[in-house]
């Protein structure tokens, strides 16, 4: 059997980068963790999300991955560091794809992020936009309310429209012509967020950018799956809410989540 990518975030919003890895990538097998027994990540501390995220790299490991995707922005600003320090697979995140695309698109060098309130305070985004353009201003904003939005289904909705307009106001203020979705669940808004903040906006998803440096690094390291005859296989795994993962998972992904298993990730 090939070796598959491991994917893992605090819940089900790395499904998106799920989905775009799936879709840029059709060959690679993919085995995905998401934590929901102890989402969110965004308001855990510091050391607590790194514990996570270790135990987590553990448990992928263990299904004989070949490289794995920090698909979460929280994760990725907390522990990335770290997890490269440790372990020995390639190991990349959500934040710098993300920051790269916007500093490429970016002409009035005014870029928004929204992203939950431990990536905002962590200014890991800030810090990457700056070592590529310093003369970018970065606004930054938490929206901790998108996540149950997303997460009840209510992607076109008055209260959504609302509660976009309340988060996102000031960042209009500041005329920014490029915003970073800095969340795994916020790409699933987009619509919403687009229609908001206006077409001169570019919505700049890290989860799409993520799988293009995925298949860059598979490229580099010579270990992208070049046997197109022979199908690729998905797993899911969860420590909790096994229902609710695969139907939230039925509404994002583009394959059937027929089964998804339950893993008491504190034992490794």
């Amino acid at each position: 059997m090939q070796q598959a990518i491991g994917v893992f975030d605090s819940g089900v919003g790395g499904l998106t980068v799920a989905r775009e890895i799936m879709r840029q990538l059709p060959y690679e097998s993919l085995v995905y963790f998401g934590d929901t027994a102890r989402v969110p990540y965004g308001s855990k501390s510091k050391d607590t999300v790194i514990r996570y995220s270790k135990q987590i790299v553990r448990f992928l490991m263990t299904k004989n991955v070949k490289a794995i995707v920090v698909a979460c922005n929280t994760a990725s600003a907390l522990a990335l560091d770290e997890l490269q320090d440790e372990f020995d697979i390639p190991i990349i995140g959500v934040i710098k794809p993300g920051a790269v695309a916007a500093a490429e698109a970016t002409v009035s060098k005014n870029v928004g992020v929204i992203a939950t309130e431990a990536t905002v305070k962590s200014g890991s985004y800030n810090l990457c936009l700056r070592e590529l353009d310093p003369q970018i201003t970065v606004v930054s904003k938490a929206c901790p309310l998108f996540v149950p939005l997303v997460e009840e289904g209510l992607l076109e909705d008055r209260i959504t429209d609302d509660v976009i307009q309340r988060y996102l106001h000031e960042l209009k203020d500041y005329q920014v012509d490029s915003l970073i979705l800095g969340c795994t669940h916020y790409p699933l808004l987009r619509n919403a967020i687009g229609r908001y903040m206006g077409e001169e906006v570019n919505l700049i998803n890290p989860a799409y950018e993520t799988a293009k440096a995925l298949k860059t690094l598979l490229e580099e390291k010579d270990i992208l799956n070049r046997d197109v005859k022979t199908p690729a296989l998905y797993a899911f795994f969860v420590s909790d809410g096994v229902d609710n993962f695969i139907k939230f998972a039925d509404r994002v992904l583009p394959v059937d989540v027929k089964m998804t298993s339950l893993v008491n990730i504190e034992s490794y």
